[in-house]
């Protein structure tokens, strides 16, 4: 789901520091063969291990191996039928 998407995007920047290029992620999952709006959990963790190092090269960054462990941990405990904390809060303020 996008949930997953998203959850990888937002761990990923607090993983590098900066914010990532959220487009130029979508396009190397599409490049990947997967689809950002039905990313499963198990597919974020094979793109992490095979595809992350060689995306953020290219976007001029990198995860220190510490965090990309942390990263695994995280997306490891996605559940993508559950709302996301940004969904809960946006609901709270009535924007979602």
């Amino acid at each position: 789901m996008r949930r997953v998407f998203d959850h990888l995007h937002a761990e990923l920047s607090v993983g590098v520091g900066r914010v990532v290029p959220r487009y130029a992620l979508w396009l190397r999952l599409r490049e990947a063969g997967l689809d950002p709006e039905r990313l499963t959990r198990a597919q974020a963790l094979a793109f992490c291990r095979q595809e992350l190092a060689g995306f953020l090269a290219d976007q001029g960054l990198s995860l220190p191996p510490r965090r990309a462990r942390r990263l695994e941990r995280e997306l490891g405990r996605v559940d993508a039928g559950h709302p996301t904390p940004y969904e809960r809060a946006a609901q709270l303020s009535g924007r979602y």
